[in-house]
This record gives C-alpha cells, sequence and structure tokens, in this order.
C-alpha cells in the first residue's frame, strides 16, 4: 500500500510538473483574449479532452508500440529521461524549451485564428499539454503492462486536466493574482521537479539495461 501511494504521488508530481498548469494559464488567456467566456469554456474544455484522450492512448497502448517496434523498456526510460530532464533544465532556467514552446504555441495559434482553425487541437491539445514530454512521462509509468499502474496514471492525468480546467476559466483572476513574477518562480520549481524526475528515469534506465543486456543477463 505504501509503494502504490508513493506511486500515485510520483505519478501525479510528474504530470503536475510536466503540464505546468499556472504557467500555461497565462497562456491560455494570451490565446483566448477575444473570446466570449462561453467560448472560452469550450475551448479549455475541448483541449484538455483530447490531451486527455491522446494520453490514455498512449497508457494503455504503450505495451503493444513497444512490440510493434522492438522497443525496450529500459530504452524508453533512457530516451524519456533525457526528453524530460531537457524540459526541466530549460524551466529551470527560465526559460521555455522547444519542445514545449509556449511563444511559438501562440504564434501558432494566432495564425490559426486568423485562418478560423481550432486552437483547442493545436496549439493547446498538441504541443503544450500533451507534448513529446508528457507523453514520454505517461509512457514511463505505465509500460510494465501492470493494470494498477495504467489506471493511477491515467487517473492522475484525468485529475490533472480537471485542475487545469478550473486555473482556465478563472485564469484572468488568476494570472492578475499571481503576476509574471509569481508564474516564474513556480515555474523553476516545476523545472527542478522536472530534472529530478528526468534525471530518476535515467538512473532507472542504466540500472534496467544493465540487468537486460550485461553479463548476468543470460
Amino acid at each position: 500500500m505504501h509503494d502504490l501511494g508513493t506511486f500515485v504521488v510520483t505519478v501525479f508530481m510528474g504530470f503536475f510538473a510536466m503540464m505546468n498548469p499556472i504557467a500555461n494559464t497565462a497562456v491560455f488567456v494570451g490565446m483566448t483574449a477575444s473570446k466570449s467566456p462561453q467560448e472560452t469554456r469550450k475551448i479549455a474544455f475541448k483541449a484538455l479532452f483530447c490531451a486527455f484522450c491522446i494520453v490514455a492512448v498512449f497508457c494503455l497502448l504503450g505495451k503493444g508500440i513497444f512490440s510493434l517496434f522492438g522497443i525496450t523498456l529500459p530504452a524508453l526510460r533512457l530516451a524519456g529521461g533525457i526528453l524530460v530532464f531537457l524540459v526541466g533544465y530549460h524551466m529551470l532556467q527560465g526559460k521555455q524549451s522547444k519542445i514545449h514552446s509556449h511563444q511559438e504555441a501562440t504564434q501558432t495559434a494566432v495564425q490559426i485564428e486568423e485562418d478560423e482553425g481550432d486552437i483547442a487541437i493545436s496549439p493547446l491539445a498538441l504541443p503544450i499539454l500533451a507534448g513529446p514530454g508528457t507523453l514520454a512521462t505517461a509512457m514511463n509509468y505505465s509500460a510494465s503492462g501492470d493494470i494498477t499502474h495504467i489506471l493511477v496514471t491515467i487517473a492522475a492525468f484525468a485529475v490533472l486536466c480537471v485542475i487545469t480546467f478550473v486555473c482556465f476559466i478563472a485564469g484572468p483572476q488568476l494570472v492578475e493574482k499571481i503576476g509574471e513574477g509569481g508564474i516564474s518562480i513556480v515555474t523553476r520549481i516545476m523545472g527542478l521537479i522536472l530534472t529530478v524526475i528526468g534525471m530518476q528515469m535515467l538512473i532507472q534506465g542504466v540500472h534496467d539495461a544493465v540487468m537486460l543486456f550485461g553479463p548476468t543477463a543470460s
């Protein structure tokens, strides 16, 4: 029970740090500034629902994807660890990784809005909410194929989506109260958490690779 509780907290904090609802709220407010409250609520729900579906699919089909492409779990943890570490490192420096680039996504959103496109799908759902780092985190925690781990990973992301939805709806008031300085501090803290999670994934990946391919493997 203790191990399961630790796993639940670890998964939730990993997703929370990667998605960073506070910083993403500022991005969301900027993208939907010209929208009515009803349109804003609709965009927020659609973006988060799409992000949840994407992550859930990767969690459920992760093991099948591995089998299809001949990917081993240590390889995922090593690659995912590097990816998560890089995202966290850039956040720790007060910058945005190109993997989850808010500035680029905002420019894309402006272009999409001009073309009467749907910003809920792109760039909100992809790549801001369910970007490569988020997917790597999800697959790392659910890749063992254990049904409990898969369900916990999906449930943790669902809870985070609800929290993010509330933040998006209360976006203008939240951004006004926290301010740029507060958002910067939260981003750096989330970056620190992500770098630690990324390093832990790397260590686990190296350990698993040694166990799988080392001299004693056979």
